[in-house]
């Protein structure tokens, strides 16, 4: 399939899909004339890139978890799975500590807003 059918079928950009591209966690094959063309599998592959960048893993840090996760085939990984399991862990601590960060923040702010209203 083409980029934007890609695109339409997923809801991801065509930018975002280059992007993809660029980082190495999609694929596609070019045409004789140049153009893109992705294999159905690409959807599911795009699918998975959104819930991992939903959970917080940035572009550079999904290219190294996305070898070791299963393909929605249920094909085996590339990499270890325990590895896989602590890179998201790891990612888990990095998102609660930037909780932490943002709880205290409020915490200083309504202090502020206090000692301000007198």
């Amino acid at each position: 399939m083409k980029i934007g059918e890609l695109s339409h079928r997923t809801g991801v950009s065509v930018r975002s899909l280059r992007y993809y591209e660029q980082k190495c966690i999609l694929a596609s094959e070019r045409t004789a004339g140049g153009h893109r063309e992705y294999p159905e599998a690409a959807v599911d592959r795009v699918i998975l890139i959104q819930q991992l960048l939903a959970a917080g893993l940035s572009g550079d840090k999904i290219a190294s978890v996305l070898p070791c996760m299963r393909d929605h085939d249920g094909g085996p990984a590339e990499t270890a799975t325990p590895w896989l399991v602590d890179q998201l862990e790891a990612e888990r601590s990095r998102i609660d500590r930037s909780i932490e960060d943002l709880r205290y923040t409020r915490e200083v702010l309504d202090e502020v807003i206090v000692t301000a209203a007198g």
